[in-house]
């Protein structure tokens, strides 16, 4: 088994805010994340695939295919987007990194072949990162 991976990158903007909570409790928990003006991100995405290189084409995946659909699917959809409030995915759903890394893995599984496993790392700094794998 081999694994490739694809590093690709977007910038957003978002608020870590629970609405079941009061300001306070919001305020105490996610600190400055809680910023009711929102705050940004550079973040850097990694998805990685794994499997069995095909003998006719001595690939795993073509790169180029796997780009695209990261680009297509991904970047074009986050990329300096404000999460909370220009993405239908993040409307009832707070944007952790934890969860944009689910949300992400969720919507490349569909696009990619399901023979592959799949996993992705999002870095939200160069040292806060998660992992995912379904």
């Amino acid at each position: 088994m081999i694994s490739v991976t694809r590093k690709s990158h977007f910038n957003a903007a978002h608020r870590l805010h629970n609405n079941e909570w009061s300001d306070e409790k919001n305020n105490n928990f996610y600190g400055l994340c809680n910023n009711k003006n929102y705050h940004g991100h550079n973040y850097d995405l990694e998805v990685t695939v794994k499997g069995e290189i095909d003998p006719e084409s001595g690939y795993l995946v073509d790169m180029k295919v796997l780009s695209n659909i990261i680009e297509e699917n991904i970047c074009k959809k986050f990329d300096h987007k404000n999460l909370n409030l220009d993405t239908t995915e993040f409307k009832n759903l707070i944007p952790t990194a934890e969860n944009i890394a689910v949300v992400i893995w969720n919507i490349l599984r569909e696009k990619i072949d399901k023979k592959l496993k799949l996993s992705i790392k999002l870095f939200e700094t160069p040292r806060n990162f998660v992992e995912y794998s379904g």
